[in-house]
């Protein structure tokens, strides 16, 4: 039996959540300080799990905005890795901007807050660089959002 596409949103849903509290974690616990793409992604992977929450009642609408986002989630883990990563300073990027913009790092700091230079987040996890983890989970996320959307009506 496949999952229906409320299913696949649902489970999409927790496992955004669960890559921030994944990102927070990792912060708190091993010292893993966020540059301004790290938030940035945290940021979108709550949007994302918005979108899937959304996409409970309207599943193709919630399904095609969280393909979008993980769309843009995709580009800044990317530009996190091959460009950001090999600065020393990523002040007043775009990421930087938005974050500012949104005020989520004045409400919510341990979250939403950058504390460290792109270079100084440069780490490894499990043998991969952080951003590669938040970006597979990107990829995945809109592999099942073009799941979701191909499969065609309203609770299949």
């Amino acid at each position: 039996m496949r999952p229906n596409r409320r299913v696949v949103l649902a489970v999409t849903a927790a496992g955004s959540i669960a890559a921030v509290g994944a990102a927070v974690f990792t912060q708190q616990v091993w010292g893993m300080l966020p540059c301004p793409w790290c938030v940035l992604q945290r940021l979108i992977f709550t949007a994302i799990a918005a979108a899937c929450l959304v996409g409970l009642a309207l599943p193709r609408t919630g399904s095609a905005l969280a393909l979008v986002l993980a769309g843009c989630g995709i580009a800044a883990a990317l530009w996190q890795h091959f460009v950001a990563a090999s600065s020393a300073s990523c002040d007043l990027t775009l990421a930087d901007k938005i974050m500012a913009a949104t005020g989520l790092d004045g409400a919510y700091p341990e979250v939403f807050m950058a504390m460290a230079s792109c270079a100084e987040a440069k780490v490894n996890l499990w043998g991969l660089p952080y951003e590669a983890w938040s970006g597979m989970l990107f990829v995945a996320t809109a592999l099942a959002m073009a799941w979701n959307l191909r499969r065609g009506g309203a609770g299949r």
